[in-house]
């Protein structure tokens, strides 16, 4: 769908050459141009306009001076600095550059016929006047030497199976003899052309016994591969196509002159006609550009014309979807000296073309591609798409169809070959187009009826073009800005650096055929590439060849064209002019280059979409894009971007943007291959939908939304107020109940617009607001649509409303069910109702039918599960049975049966209690299979015998579940006190214990020796030393055994007052002292915990530092990360339960574990927290060994805790360093494998414990010792 658009035009017409030009070469590393003729070698600068050296041929005697002498080939050799020249008369001549010498490197006595030197200039082969083939290398050693005309076939001999022979076989009306000679014009030479690829090469030559033309295919060594097949009519022009597939060469039929294409075996593979008669033009050359996109075709009339010569012509085809289109036709005239002589493509740049007439004109012509596309922006425009095809325009309307190229919705047929088309800029008219053709007229199409397009015989008008150049393409750039303003882009005049940029529009001077003339113009610095009209502010961007941008602004009041440079950054000089009804300005400005890998963009609306080298597409929000997002938008692509990201979108290899439609979501791409394809980018789609939703067009997003099958949620989260607000709106615009259930049922609570469709940052669409905090979001949805749709017409939006009871987070199948009944017992007279029976057969359709049936059996209506029973695929004898047990049942106890089978114990439980104490059994039952325990006691009075025995068994079961106090409370409450004080008991709640034996009440030697048990077996082996003292002293009596609970527990005040209190001074020295000098043992204790802080600390700092120099090394192995991935992959494959062990296993000490830093914190926690909290217990015991004059023992203890509190202090800063993290080792390095290091990664992070608190504000010491 693309067009050839002529960018540059370089033209020296000043030069004087001696002879006429005979061959041309283009030095790739100058530019310059190497044309030979008969007398010289001349270099030309096409950019300069001039001649940059010559060296005559004819002073060293390699041509004739008198102009007879012939070149067959000329060719640029970089790598050697010099120019390979071959003469008519065998010699072989090398021009260096720098020195300007000539060298005759070889000569050939029979002559030479053609020169070709391989695409890596490492071969060159020559044919000589005997019909041979000379093979030399690049330093002219020749290889072989080997005849033209060969009787085999070569070595890609075809392989016959037997089925007769060719020469048997028919060959038309004419029969086997009807091999046609060479033509009369043919020059009889032949013609060398190489593969791309170096490895082949192909001769044409005149076969000596047919007359005829045959192509025989040779490889680099000069071994014959294949010869062509016997084709009449084939003529001299061969070119193999760079990229190695196919030979063009030309062939003359009785009706039709082609095109046609060989494989490298010799057989005919496609063709095309040339736009001729059968005997008008003879082709002189073939030529594919160098990246085999382009073939250039160089034709001249067989006739002479009206002026006395040949008319010459040069037409460039492409092949699209395997159609041929003619892009451009330059027609030079039949002035002898305006005709070509020498025709070559630039083997650097695939779209340049030089050629050089017999007048010595120097011309270039630099092609690019383009889209000619329509540009308008409203509904009218039909997304047109014009595509040149010769003397045709196909014209493709994208917004009614896609039509596969080469097909179109329709052509314009032209006169003669189109050269441009440009589609009128104007609103509400942008259908209509122009086309520029290769004569000079400009023929003017407008939009007819239904859309289509008038014929061409009625075409709007025919303008004719009165340019000052009669050059072919004089004018390369066209725009058609108004209905009567064409803004045009020629070649200047002034020079070959400038452009001149026209006002064309009608000339106002009658004359019988319409024109257009130039009203105005201003020369431009520069060479003008392209031209882009903004719709919107009317103005006209031009680009130069350099990159910069200027802008065009024109108006019709001003009487004088003026041209002004931009008051920021003047770039180059501004040329002054007068001219009548335009003001211009043209303000120039250079952008850095912002990316190198699009392909192919477009700007519709406020979107930049573009296509890149790495497949994506790319829809750009133009209002919010800075060159460093798109920047950084591009450098993305190709890695692994967020499935999430609307703006980006994978695309088939090779694709490019044909167009977009206008206020729709269309996208046409064209795939390398030719054929297109229609896609709906997410972003266009998005941002489309929301500008409906914005507008309130619920219908139009809707279906867009189903369509494309983009989240309906999208519909509530853009705006849920506004949705909220307009919820009638929604479902008049709807007005479908299938649409309304497809948007229910596909409600969930995911905000959409921050997971699937989220804005794009700095983006114009405002901020949503979010739900309430009443409720979730399905629910406010269905409650609101509910709630409007039963308001409106409850009848006829009945399923829905059934769909908002489903869909609710907690589905109301139960009310849903009942509005069914309803309609079943009352059927509404409504058109618009439903029955019953499809508002059942919908239910069934959203909510699994067993699933339905219960729930119906759970509202106790059996009319109701008969019905959905019977839509069921269950069998009558299954439920028949249990319904007709159900209906013989009591009320309660048949809803208490309902509820039990639906396994809705809570309920059940309800409905049993209800049917009296004959039940109570089975209530109770059901109460401790279910452990409904506090639902029971609620259902029951509190003095009643059912609470009683609820009571009794829930104790059991809270004594069962390690709960014997709570178990006591309920039993006592209810009054069984016997079993309430074994709970107590069985708990130590010797409080409660003794106030039920004090209710029972217990004989005083029982209640005695209950304290003695309490104490005794409870109390003290929970190391409740005081509270068994209590129990000792006070119930059982036992003031010794109190002193010695006492004692035990290291209570030294409380003992010492209870010895005084009953007068038992002995025990001070037969358990008391004793006891004392045991505790002073602690000293040993605090020593054996400073030793292990010390260890572990010590321990710590050679764990970190190791760690510290691990992580800052780039680690190939260790033996650490080996014992690690090991034990990673043994705690993997163990059971849950070694699982959990082996957690709590992982915290090693063991030197070397992985988490061993993690561990010696852990263990430096527990000393610190083990000694800070004996603070109370040494305070205690240094006032007991004071007392009883053990100074010697409580200084020492004093000392020893006072030194382990210090050492500890010091420690903390040092083991808790201030953002100090735990390092792990690497696990990385050739002892690990895949999996450990897998495992590594998912093993669970132990955080660092934090640093200990002291209590620095309890005091411990004593200051009476020293």
């Amino acid at each position: 769908m693309r067009n050839l658009r002529l960018l540059k035009n370089l033209r020296c017409s000043e030069l004087q050459g001696p002879g006429t030009p005979q061959c041309i070469s283009v030095r790739t590393d100058t530019g310059t141009v190497l044309i030979a003729s008969e007398f010289s070698v001349t270099e030309l600068d096409p950019r300069a306009g001039q001649v940059v050296n010559e060296v005559s041929l004819t002073a060293d005697g390699y041509l004739p001076e008198d102009g007879s002498g012939t070149v067959v080939g000329i060719q640029d050799l970089p790598d050697q600095e010099s120019v390979c020249v071959a003469t008519a008369t065998g010699d072989v001549i090398l021009y260096n550059l720098n020195t300007n010498q000539l060298e005759c490197v070889g000569s050939v006595d029979t002559g030479l016929t053609a020169m070709s030197w391989s695409p890596d200039q490492e071969l060159v082969s020559l044919t000589t006047g005997q019909d041979t083939i000379i093979m030399m290398t690049k330093d002219f050693e020749p290889i072989t030497e080997v005849g033209i005309h060969q009787d085999d076939f070569g070595e890609g001999k075809f392989i016959t199976v037997g089925w007769g022979k060719k020469e048997t076989q028919f060959h038309g009306s004419e029969g086997k003899h009807a091999v046609q000679s060479a033509l009369p014009w043919d020059d009889r030479r032949p013609r060398v052309t190489w593969r791309g690829d170096g490895q082949l090469f192909a001769v044409s030559a005149i076969c000596l016994q047919t007359g005829a033309r045959k192509v025989r295919v040779w490889n680099r060594e000069c071994f014959l591969q294949s010869t062509s097949e016997t084709t009449n009519g084939l003529e001299q022009s061969l070119c193999w196509k760079p990229s190695g597939s196919l030979l063009a060469a030309t062939q003359r039929l009785p009706n039709k002159h082609s095109v046609v294409f060989m494989e490298k075996n010799g057989l005919l593979h496609g063709d095309f006609t040339l736009p001729f008669d059968k005997e008008q033009v003879k082709v002189k050359e073939l030529l594919w550009n160098s990246d085999s996109t382009v073939l250039a075709v160089w034709l001249e009339d067989m006739m002479p014309g009206d002026g006395g010569g040949a008319n010459t012509y040069i037409q460039l085809w492409t092949v699209g979807n395997y159609h041929w289109y003619l892009k451009q036709s330059l027609c030079f005239g039949g002035d002898p000296q305006q005709a070509p002589a020498c025709v070559s493509w630039d083997p650097e740049r695939p779209l340049r073309l030089h050629l050089v007439t017999r007048g010595w004109n120097s011309l270039t012509y630099d092609w690019g591609w383009s889209t000619d596309r329509s540009h308008g922006e409203d509904g009218q425009d039909n997304a047109s798409v014009a595509v040149i095809d010769g003397d045709k325009v196909l014209v493709s309307t994208f917004r009614q169809c896609v039509v596969p190229p080469p097909m179109s919705t329709f052509d314009l047929q032209l006169t003669a070959p189109v050269n441009l088309v440009t589609f009128l800029r104007q609103p509400q008219r942008t259908n209509e187009l122009a086309a520029l053709t290769a004569d000079g007229h400009i023929s003017v199409y407008g939009q007819g009826g239904l859309g289509s397009f008038r014929s061409a015989a009625s075409c709007l008008i025919r303008l004719s073009l009165q340019l000052h150049s009669k050059a072919p393409l004089a004018l390369r750039l066209l725009l058609w800005l108004r209905e009567d303003v064409f803004l045009g882009v020629g070649v200047s005049m002034e020079g070959p650096s400038q452009s001149r940029l026209l006002i064309l529009g009608p000339s106002e001077a009658g004359s019988p055929q319409p024109t257009l003339e130039i009203r105005s113009l201003v020369e431009v610095e520069g060479h003008v590439i392209s031209m882009c009209h903004g719709a919107k502010t009317g103005t006209v961007a031009l680009q130069l060849e350099n990159g910069q941008i200027r802008r065009f602004l024109w108006e019709n009041h001003t009487q004088k064209l003026r041209v002004t440079p931009d008051s920021q950054n003047i770039h180059g000089n501004i040329v002054y002019r007068t001219a009548s009804h335009m003001h211009v300005s043209l303000p120039a400005f250079v952008r850095p280059q912002v990316a190198s890998n699009v392909s192919s963009f477009v700007v519709y609306d406020d979107f930049l979409l573009l296509t890149t080298h790495s497949h994506t597409c790319r829809c750009l929000r133009l209002s919010t894009l800075t060159v460093k997002g798109l920047q950084e938008a591009l450098a993305s692509d190709g890695g692994q971007n967020d499935q999430n990201d609307e703006t980006l979108r994978r695309v088939e290899r090779g694709s490019r943007i044909v167009t977009v439609v206008p206020l729709d979501t269309r996208l046409v791409l064209q795939m390398p291959r030719g054929n297109l394809e229609t896609i709906h980018h997410r972003a266009l789609v998005l941002a489309q939908v929301r500008k409906w939703l914005d507008g309130l067009n619920f219908r139009e997003a809707f279906e867009c939304m189903r369509k494309l099958r983009i989240n309906l949620n999208l519909m509530y989260d853009h705006n849920p107020k506004v949705f909220l607000e307009n919820v009638e709106i929604f479902l008049r615009q709807l007005d479908s109940i299938s649409h309304i259930n497809l948007f229910l049922t596909e409600l969930r609570e995911e905000d959409t617009t921050t997971t699937m469709y989220p804005c794009l940052p700095n983006s114009t669409v405002p901020v949503q607001p979010a739900p309430g905090p009443s409720g979730k979001k399905v629910d406010i949805v269905c409650d609101a649509l509910r709630s409007t749709m039963e308001s409106m017409d409850q009848h006829k939006y009945c399923l829905s409303i059934l769909t908002t009871h489903v869909k609710k987070t907690v589905p109301e199948l139960e009310v849903a069910l009942q509005k069914v009944h309803e309609l079943r017992v009352n059927p509404p007279s409504a058109a618009t109702a439903v029955s019953a029976e499809e508002a059942l057969k919908y239910l069934l359709f959203l909510v699994n039918v067993n699933e339905l049936y219960e729930h119906s059996l759970g509202t106790y209506d059996f009319d109701l599960v008969l019905m959905v029973a019977e839509k069921s695929q269950k069998d009558p004898k299954e439920y028949l049975p249990f319904l007709n047990m159900l209906k013989t049942l009591e009320p309660n106890y048949q809803r208490y049966t309902i509820d039990k089978h639906l396994k809705r114990y809570r309920k059940a439980l309800h409905h049993l209690s209800k049917c009296g104490e004959e039940h109570f059994t089975e209530a109770l039952n059901l109460v401790k299979d279910q452990r409904l325990y506090g639902e029971a006691l609620g259902l029951y009075p509190a003095n009643s015998s059912q609470y009683r025995a609820l009571s009794c068994a829930y104790a059991e079961y809270l004594v069962a579940q390690h709960q014997p106090e709570q178990a006591g409370l309920l039993l006592w409450r209810c009054g069984e006190a016997a079993r309430a004080l074994q709970a107590f008991v069985g708990g130590a709640s010797w409080r409660n214990a003794l106030c039920v034996a004090e209710q029972i009440p217990l004989p005083p030697d029982q209640l005695a020796l209950l304290a003695r048990d309490l104490a005794g077996t409870k109390l003290i082996e929970l190391r409740r030393y005081t509270e068994a003292a209590v129990l000792l002293e006070q119930y059982a009596k036992d003031c010794e055994e109190a002193i010695s609970a006492l004692i035990t527990g290291a209570v030294w005040e409380e003992a010492l007052r209870l010895v005084y209190l009953y007068n038992r001074q002995d025990i001070i020295e037969t358990n008391l002292k004793p006891a004392l000098l045991e505790g002073q043992m602690m000293t040993s204790f605090l020593e054996a915990q400073k030793a292990m802080f010390i260890r572990h600390k010590t321990r710590l700092a050679v764990v970190r530092e190791t760690l510290l120099t691990q992580s800052c090394s780039v680690m190939t192995g260790s033996h650490a990360g080996s014992k690690y991935s090991h034990s990673n992959s043994r705690i993997s494959s163990r059971s849950s339960k070694n699982r959990r062990k082996a957690e709590r296993k992982k915290l090693s000490l063991k030197e070397g574990s992985p988490l061993e830093d993690v561990a010696l914190l852990h263990a430096l926690t527990e000393v610190i927290h083990c000694v800070d909290k004996m603070r109370e217990e040494v305070h205690s015991l240094l006032k007991a060994l004071v007392l009883f004059q053990f100074d010697g023992q409580a200084g020492r203890l004093q000392q020893a805790y006072g030194e382990a509190l210090l050492l500890i202090e010091a420690g903390i800063p040092e083991v808790w360093q201030e953002g100090l993290q735990p390092t792990q080792a690497p696990v990385t390095g050739p002892n690990s494998t895949a999996n450990s290091i897998m495992a590594s990664f998912q093993q669970p992070r132990h955080s660092m414990p934090p640093a200990p608190k002291m209590r620095n504000g309890v005091k411990w010491k004593l200051s009476i010792l020293k």
